[in-house]
């Protein structure tokens, strides 16, 4: 029972977190206060009729669209809303970083599915973009399971009750946020969706599968704000107000500034991305692993 109310809580928490995010979207879009515009764009895509190309795979199209959203729950049933997590393995921290793969292969299936150029050049981007943060990433994932001593994330959150590992942890909690950035496809990452590429992999989407694909984008990118949290930001410790309260307080903070960061920097180019996260994010993060070893042992 305990654990189906957290579900509850956990999706109704990630979907008034991920319409904020396009609510905010929207708004700096605009450069003006546009929170009904998400509201208006979503019963424009359901009344729209679904764009057709010659032969398309639509099997394929629609796990691949459906499982955006889906992957993105599903990584955020090992973070605590408070206290409890819908899922508490002990394995947590490697389920989530498991669920990201997900992400590759639904892009890979949209952008291949739909049978048309401009969609399988962004799924191409995208996999390489992958390749480019998912070491750093799974490099910043271990410094803070390391210094937990535990994949439990409800541990790693116990494990800074005296310090939050972003402070002491500075290096893993900046390529964190960069990782995950490029995770959601946002912002400076955004090459994969991005308008030189006529679209990217949702180009030939319209219609319920394009709410759905954006849906899933904004869910993602919140779920990847809500893990800063008990990962590197104590979790919901802080004084006066009950836990939950400060997990919310806390996703927020990181998901506006990955908004805002997504409207203020430009986007990078890929073969730039990936030199800087072999020559730069790499051994910075693998030296930040070293450090907590050595306090740690």
């Amino acid at each position: 029972m305990g654990e189906t109310v957290a579900a509850v809580v956990l999706l109704a928490a990630l979907a008034v977190l991920a319409a904020g995010a396009a609510a905010c979207d929207a708004s700096l879009a605009a450069g003006r206060v546009a929170i009904g515009d998400p509201l208006r764009e979503a019963a424009r895509l359901l009344v729209t009729q679904r764009r057709r190309t010659l032969l398309p795979d639509a099997p394929l199209r629609r796990i691949g669209v459906c499982g955006l959203p889906v992957v993105a729950v599903l990584a955020a049933a090992v973070l605590p809303m408070g206290e409890h997590a819908v899922a508490d393995l002990p394995v947590g921290v490697v389920w989530f970083n498991g669920m990201e793969v997900g992400v590759w292969g639904a892009l890979w299936l949209i952008g291949w599915s739909v049978n048309s150029v401009y969609p399988l050049v962004g799924g191409y981007r995208f996999l390489a973009q992958g390749l480019a943060y998912e070491l750093p990433h799974m490099f910043a994932l271990i410094s803070a399971a390391l210094g937990a001593g535990s994949l439990r994330v409800a541990d790693v959150v116990a494990a800074q009750r005296g310090l939050w590992f972003a402070v002491w942890m500075p290096v893993a909690f900046a390529v964190y946020l960069i990782s995950a950035v490029a995770m959601a496809f946002w912002g400076p990452m955004n090459q994969a969706v991005g308008p030189d590429v006529a679209g990217g992999v949702p180009a030939e989407l319209s219609g319920p599968d394009r709410l759905i694909f954006q849906a899933g984008r904004y869910t993602l990118l919140t779920v990847a704000s809500a893990a800063a949290v008990p990962l590197f930001l104590g979790g919901g410790a802080g004084p006066a107000l009950p836990l939950w309260s400060w997990t919310l307080v806390k996703t927020v903070a990181v998901l506006a500034l990955l908004v805002w960061a997504g409207h203020r920097l430009p986007t990078i180019r890929m073969d730039r991305f990936m030199a800087a996260a072999w020559l730069v994010l790499i051994p910075a993060v693998l030296l930040q692993i070293l450090v907590v070893g050595i306090v740690v042992l």
